[in-house]
């Protein structure tokens, strides 16, 4: 069935939502702009597509336009006015992407409240026949397993951490290559459990809201 293709002429909305990325264009009007705010975990990355806008990222301002790209990293606060008379279309996406994901901010920098936001503000439907008690009880269980997992990660990370170290003071390239894919193999399943734990925490946090 092939994949895809998003057009930012058409498709001005989240094209892509989940724990660790959420990507999208978004269009603004002339004189439009968005409130100061920032992201507890998450950088946020803009590409300019068409008409000109005046970012301000951790207090420092600067103009860009179509081919243009900035950052603003976690914790940055940030906002974005266009300008001129045409609208503006970027490019923009924040990872990760998990609740609360945007922290408002006084005109000082100083920060308010967390902002749950609903699911539909990222253009999700939420699956409303799971219940909250379910989602809980997931979200328990995901932690827990999380846990687990960061356990025995910690307990080789140090075993075959020690054993690298030894093997690249020894010249030993194939102790140490060995070590090391050890160290990722039980790297990796503590990432696959943190997504699940952010996917599922995604889920329930917006319910409160609704």
């Amino acid at each position: 069935m092939g994949f895809p293709v998003y057009d930012y002429r058409t498709d001005v909305r989240n094209v892509l939502v989940t724990p660790q990325i959420r990507s999208r264009f978004l269009k603004m009007e002339p004189g439009q702009s968005a409130q100061l705010h920032s992201h507890d975990l998450g950088h946020e990355i803009f590409l300019i597509l068409e008409g000109r806008v005046e970012f301000e990222i951790d207090g420092e301002t600067e103009e860009l336009g179509p081919g243009q790209m900035c950052v603003a990293l976690v914790d940055q606060p940030h906002t974005v006015r266009v300008l001129g008379d045409e609208p503006m279309t970027m490019y923009l996406s924040v990872t990760p992407h998990i609740h609360p994901t945007h922290t408002p901010r006084t005109e000082e920098g100083e920060r308010l409240p967390h902002n749950f936001a609903s699911a539909q503000a990222y253009d999700v439907e939420p699956d409303m026949q799971v219940t909250v008690s379910e989602l809980v009880a997931r979200q328990i269980h995901a932690a827990e397993l999380l846990q687990e997992l960061a356990q025995t990660c910690a307990a080789v990370q140090q075993e075959m951490g020690t054993q690298l170290k030894t093997a690249l003071a020894e010249g030993d390239t194939d102790a140490a290559t060995a070590a090391r894919k050890a160290m990722w193999e039980a790297l990796y399943p503590v990432y696959k459990a943190t997504a699940e734990l952010a996917d599922v925490w995604n889920a329930l946090a917006p319910r409160v809201n609704q």
